[in-house]
């Protein structure tokens, strides 16, 4: 069985805009073009309704419709959004934040290379309390005003943007440092996210995409193209053999 599986989406044109959805593992790669960006899409790609392991993501709400798989959160995009915040935003936790995953990060990678399969519970405990400890300080920090959020003509009353992110990293932490508790769980979705560059090569080329058949063309050679090169098998030998007739197989076992 897949323990984990790493989803991201891009957009690209076909005289209208349209979604390049990629799910990938250590071994394997799937590209799938489609009009829609939200859950049509990743149920029309039929990997996501599938699968039972964790599934690693920027929290996109399409994705976590699908509750018969365990999550996590891409922490890169968390950074991201803790410098903005820190930099633009002056959230001193932020910034303290930031350092925290980095941190832990650095204890699993440490604990790896030693051979540990986990860390110990001492340290999963120690990384929980200061995770509770940044999480209190940000909501703090944020606090509404006495009167409240502001509310506008319609819909929930609006809140910060470092409120929401704050919200989120307290309501989701187990998914923030899913890679804490579980190694075969990585840290971002950086993996997807270099399988969608060869698609931006694309559109510096050419464009766009001219026809339906072009991106589903496009997307089953980069999707046999990208299996073939996370298995470390030769890619020039896989195109002389599928332009041959006699084509290269990868290995499709799960792993």
């Amino acid at each position: 069985m897949v323990t984990r599986c790493i989803v991201t989406k891009v957009a690209f044109t076909l005289a209208a805009r349209h979604w390049l959805h990629v799910a990938a593992t250590k071994t394997l790669t799937c590209y799938y073009p489609h009009q829609r960006r939200g859950r049509k899409a990743t149920d029309a790609m039929d990997i996501l309704p599938h699968f039972r392991g964790t599934a690693i993501h920027d929290f996109w709400s399409a994705y976590r419709y699908y509750q018969a798989c365990h999550h996590g959160l891409c922490n890169v995009h968390h950074l991201r959004d803790l410098t903005a915040m820190a930099e633009n935003g002056n959230q001193a936790w932020a910034t303290r934040f930031k350092w925290f995953l980095l941190s832990a990060k650095q204890a699993v990678d440490q604990a790896r290379l030693t051979g540990a399969t986990a860390l110990p519970v001492t340290k999963v405990v120690q990384i929980e309390r200061i995770y509770d400890q940044l999480i209190a300080a940000a909501l703090q920090a944020n606090s509404p005003s006495p009167g409240g959020w502001p509310k506008g003509k319609r819909g929930r009353p609006k809140k910060t943007k470092p409120r929401n992110l704050a919200e989120r990293l307290d309501k989701h932490r187990h998914e923030v440092l899913a890679f804490v508790y579980d190694f075969k769980v990585p840290f971002d979705n950086n993996l997807a996210e270099r399988d969608i560059r060869m698609l931006k090569v694309q559109q510096k080329i050419s464009g766009c995409f001219r026809s339906q058949e072009g991106a589903k063309d496009f997307c089953t050679i980069r999707s046999y193209l990208s299996t073939i090169r996370n298995q470390g098998l030769n890619v020039w030998s896989a195109l002389g053999s599928a332009l041959s007739g006699n084509i290269l197989m990868p290995d499709l076992t799960p792993v």
